[in-house]
């Protein structure tokens, strides 16, 4: 499970996909954060503080790869599945008039979410994240198409994910942030994988259901969305590009699009205060309008 004990309280709930575990701080509005493959809550750990003190912000560990609990074997862990999956979610938690967060594979999903499984959500922020045709990008597109079908590929991945000089690899997580993962970072997203034979079920499971067709399709229907959308980018993103921001904020009836400097695609990692900043000012003026 995610580390961090700045992320609240540790809890958990019993879906029809299998157990997940979460972390829950503060009262308010409910903000549901959504992160994306060998990542886990923890990549929030800086970013709930500055929101929890006006909004109750969740933060599950989905079975992307860094989680603790495998997912039962019949699960459905295609995209599609894991956006059933996060709607499942709200509804056993009955969240209602929900902020979506997601970043990376995460935003993907929550993509889906809002084309596939709108009714609880009022609000989107997505962060720097897989889009269109974009899913996964390069490197890892040839990578994690055939990671799962090679036999040890994924076991002998995790493993190499024990040393930091392959952690900043291209592809590792050398992409995804300016510096590099801390000690307490790295054991949780990593050491899940490396230690459970059911949890790298899972991630060849998972990989082997992502593909662009499922964003392609959600692109089509972004349109339907028609409640707030914020885009919160990284300039310095080396993965997603600024160009596919701008188609994707074109695709909403209600999107802004704001760039944050000096950020790759790990925003909540190398920029939390900006990111929590944009997030606070988004929801206080989405407030504002309704009252």
């Amino acid at each position: 499970m995610s580390l961090s004990s700045k992320l609240g309280e540790e809890k958990s709930v019993r879906l029809r996909q299998g157990t997940i575990r979460y972390r829950e701080r503060g009262r308010g509005t409910p903000i549901v954060f959504v992160h994306g493959v060998l990542a886990n809550a923890d990549l929030w750990r800086d970013v709930v503080p500055r929101l929890a003190d006006t909004h109750r912000c969740i933060a599950p560990d989905l079975p992307l790869g860094s989680h603790t609990v495998p997912a039962d074997p019949a699960a459905d862990l295609s995209t599609p599945g894991v956006a059933a999956l996060v709607a499942d979610f709200m509804t056993a938690l009955d969240l209602r008039d929900v902020t979506l967060v997601g970043n990376d594979t995460g935003g993907a999903i929550c993509q889906l979410v809002v084309t596939n499984h709108p009714e609880r959500v009022g609000r989107l922020v997505l962060t720097s994240c897989d889009a269109f045709e974009r899913y996964p990008p390069p490197p890892f597109d040839f990578l994690l198409k055939w990671l799962p079908r090679i036999p040890g590929g994924v076991y002998l991945t995790a493993l190499g994910m024990r040393f930091a000089f392959l952690r900043r690899q291209p592809t590792g997580y050398g992409l995804l942030l300016r510096g590099e993962l801390d000690d307490e970072l790295a054991r949780s997203f990593t050491e899940p994988a490396r230690n459970s034979a059911a949890i790298r079920a899972d991630v060849s499971r998972l990989l082997l259901g992502v593909s662009n067709a499922h964003t392609l399709e959600a692109a089509e229907r972004l349109p339907s969305f028609d409640r707030p959308v914020l885009l919160a980018w990284g300039g310095d993103d080396r993965l997603f590009p600024l160009e596919l921001a701008k188609r994707l904020a074109a695709r909403f009836p209600n999107a802004r699009l704001e760039v944050v400097p000096n950020a790759r695609t790990f925003v909540s990692l190398d920029e939390p205060a900006r990111l929590a900043a944009l997030i606070l000012d988004f929801l206080g003026e989405q407030a504002v309008r309704s009252a």
